[in-house]
């Protein structure tokens, strides 16, 4: 039985949203998986001291769902274990007046991680083609847009452009992209709402705007199949993950963000003979004392 699933859920050629599951239906059970989870943490730490000490690059992981889908916990279950000297976490929310007098790329390049460094964007620059587009009013914000009619396909296509072009630049300049997509049901995700409701200590989670936007969730899901193939690129690809089953979208989260660390070609950096001799005069001294 295969137990890595970095290579199974990268979307390639044309995406079908509806042709996608969203469980997990192979024989790994839930109790193999959480310990392969623990393993697979050890091996991202490692790779992670590693990126740190290399210096030469940086890994961007973005993670885009619906409400419930576990953005949250698979953040916490799967970084919980590297140092946190390397890795920032940057949750978007509603732009401020501040990030809607720049363009809206602009707080995302603010929150890039430097070379060395971890960074996962928790929502990010894709919600300007997702929520702004199931609710286009919001793009008036910006204070370029005069009306709503300002919005057609040509619009939309700039900005699948400008984010392609955001993403390859960032790629050509040493920032590894991996984009994930938490795939939730619509079943799923109202037995997860109704747990946020019927369970005392998770009803700070609950928000009532929730329910609106459930309420166009086959309209979200359109835009997420567009999103993804308008953007899924061998410099910044999209991973398609079956989140009915926690456990296992973070497993499989974890292993395509180890594979991907592999691939970049990380090193320690390597010392100079006048370094090694310094080293070595260092340590008589520190056993003379």
């Amino acid at each position: 039985m295969s137990t890595n699933f970095s290579d199974d859920f990268e979307v390639k050629g044309k995406f079908s949203i509806k042709k996608v599951s969203t469980k997990y239906e192979g024989k790994l059970t839930k109790e193999e998986g959480i310990q392969l989870l623990i393993q697979e943490k050890e091996k991202l730490r490692e790779l992670q001291e590693r990126l740190y000490a290399d210096g030469s690059q940086s890994l961007l992981v973005v993670l885009q769902a619906m409400d419930a889908a576990g953005k949250d916990s698979l953040i916490e279950h799967v970084f919980g274990g590297v140092n946190p000297q390397g890795c920032n976490v940057t949750s978007f929310k509603t732009p401020s007046s501040k990030e809607y007098s720049h363009d809206f790329l602009w707080r995302h390049y603010l929150a890039l991680p430097q070379k060395g460094m971890i960074g996962i964007f928790n929502r990010s620059h894709y919600e300007s083609v997702l929520v702004c587009k199931v609710h286009p009013e919001y793009n008036l914000s910006e204070k370029t847009w005069k009306s709503v009619k300002d919005f057609d396909a040509k619009f939309w296509d700039t900005r699948y452009d400008s984010i392609r072009n955001f993403e390859k630049h960032l790629a050509q300049n040493g920032t590894k992209i991996i984009k994930i997509f938490l795939h939730v049901s619509k079943d799923e995700q109202k037995k997860r709402l109704l747990d946020r409701i019927n369970e005392e200590d998770k009803n700070w989670k609950f928000s009532p705007a929730d329910l609106p936007e459930r309420a166009l969730f086959d309209e979200y899901m359109d835009h997420y199949q567009t999103a993804i193939n308008e953007t899924s690129k061998e410099y910044a690809p999209w991973y398609v993950l079956p989140a009915d089953n926690k456990w296992f979208a973070r497993l499989a989260a974890v292993q395509i963000i180890i594979e991907t660390l592999e691939k970049m070609n990380l090193k320690y950096p390597e010392l100079s003979e006048k370094e090694k001799l310094s080293l070595q005069e260092a340590k008589k001294q520190l056993e003379s004392e």
